[in-house]
């Protein structure tokens, strides 16, 4: 084995031999499966079409950003509050699901052309454009708003208990449910915390595998099943294509998801400067007298994951953005090669196909996936809070504070007051993009006559 290369890594133009091209793409894979996985089952999306979407969105994104950026497109949570509220609302209700997924979709699609807006207005006027509307005064509290107008969801998740239960067995088994819960979600935390090296990257995998067991002794114990029986679209043969859907359009979807788009720019932005350090240091290292100025491709990246919102949503995924957990793999591994990533996306599409074992994740107990949302849930919030830190927001600016608490109190007030969409003079407004609209437009307000 060519130890020196191990050592050394691959730079996103180079390729690994074959059998190691394979094992880094399953790798990669494993890596950005669970929450991918977790975005379809929290929205009620299809979990084979969720992947293969994931894979065809980063081939296209690959292609898109002329084989540059050497990133994973994956399923976001930033979008979970619009897309999850949109699905369980009252107009939809006599829909079916892939009525309302189509819905959903047009909403996903048009999102796409607000990270492409971005993405213009980067390559024409810099970043500095990008900044101005959207510091971090504006997306630090739109995350964390994401993130606690999902706290609800959660807990109610966590303490979900089997349907058609015996007379008398309800409380044992709400206390059987929190148990499998914080089993749950205690041993997704310890595996984040305190595993080492690869195996630190898979707590989102680890965690529910550890419930999933409790679940299992619980059920032999005392004969409550938390297991989901499959629904009617889960298929019995070995291999059968994802569920394609076509998106239809309507306006309330656009009003729902697509302003959550401008909450992932600045997660994307982030996820180019990690990587622009990681992959010069590669090259050092190597002795590369390549420049591999990624940071200064800010511009096509968000092009680029506006593409792949368009493709993802056209097909019947989910919006997404690119998944910082594939960056942590490649930075531990120093294996930025994006051939890799291309096997990765292929890998993928070819699970997606896989039915024993989607049908499997479609049986993951309610009250596994609660104990999974309260700490996935609470690290969106917990990101928001990061971003103000990162930007060394002064928290004691009567501006800043104005924008942040209106942000805030309009958001997280208007999901637990109105659940989540706030009447205004006969509209129905998503309370995350009301949210957003209302700190954008206060923040630029705020910021007339400002000395720099």
């Amino acid at each position: 084995m060519p130890l020196q290369t191990q050592a050394l890594g691959y730079l996103p133009d180079e390729r690994p031999p074959f059998w190691r091209l394979f094992l880094y793409a399953i790798q990669q894979v494993i890596v950005m499966f669970p929450a991918t996985v977790a975005v379809a089952l929290l929205t009620g999306f299809h979990v084979s079409t969720t992947i293969f979407a994931s894979g065809l969105a980063t081939i296209c994104f690959v292609f898109v950003t002329g084989k540059q950026l050497p990133l994973y497109y994956g399923s976001s949570f930033s979008y979970l509050p619009a897309i999850a509220g949109l699905m369980a609302s009252e107009a939809l209700a006599g829909h079916s699901l892939n009525e309302k997924i189509a819905i959903a979709q047009f909403g996903i699609v048009m999102s796409g052309f607000v990270s492409i807006a971005a993405g213009l207005i980067v390559k024409r006027f810099g970043k500095e454009a990008i900044d101005k509307v959207l510091p971090a005064t504006v997306t630090g509290p739109i995350a964390m708003a994401i993130g606690l107008t999902l706290a609800a969801n959660a807990i109610g998740d966590a303490a979900a208990v089997p349907a058609n239960l015996p007379a008398g067995a309800a409380q044992a088994a709400a206390n059987w449910a929190w148990i499998i819960s914080l089993v749950t979600l205690l041993s997704t935390i310890l595996f984040s915390v305190y595993l080492k090296g690869f195996w630190r990257q898979l707590p989102l995998l680890l965690g529910p595998i550890v419930g999933c067991l409790a679940a299992f002794i619980v059920k032999g114990a005392t004969g409550l099943d938390f297991f989901k029986v499959l629904p009617a679209t889960a298929n019995s043969g070995l291999f059968a294509l994802p569920i394609f859907t076509l998106p239809k359009p309507t306006w309330m979807a656009v009003a729902a998801i697509m302003p959550i788009a401008i909450a992932t720019i600045p997660e994307s932005t982030a996820h180019v400067f990690q990587l622009d350090i990681y992959v010069n240091d590669l090259a050092r290292k190597k002795g590369s007298k390549k420049q591999y100025d990624i940071a200064s491709k800010l511009g096509i990246n968000l092009i680029g994951d506006g593409i792949g919102d368009i493709v993802a949503g056209f097909i019947g995924g989910p919006a997404g953005t690119n998944y910082g957990e594939n960056i942590s793999a490649m930075a531990i591994t120093k294996v930025f090669s994006i051939p890799v990533l291309i096997g990765a996306a292929l890998i993928a599409m070819f699970i997606s196909c896989f039915t024993p074992l989607i049908n499997a994740i479609y049986a993951i107990p309610t009250t596994v996936i609660g104990g999974l949302e309260i700490y996935l849930f609470g690290a969106i919030a917990a990101q928001g809070i990061a971003i103000m830190m990162e930007k060394k927001v002064d928290m004691f600016s009567a501006k800043n504070i104005a924008v942040i608490a209106t942000i805030m109190v309009i958001g997280v007030g208007g999901q637990y007051a109105f659940g989540g969409n706030i009447p205004f003079f006969g509209l129905e407004v998503p309370c995350i993009a009301g949210a957003a609209i209302f700190g954008i437009l206060l923040n630029l307000i705020l910021s007339f006559g400002e000395k720099n």
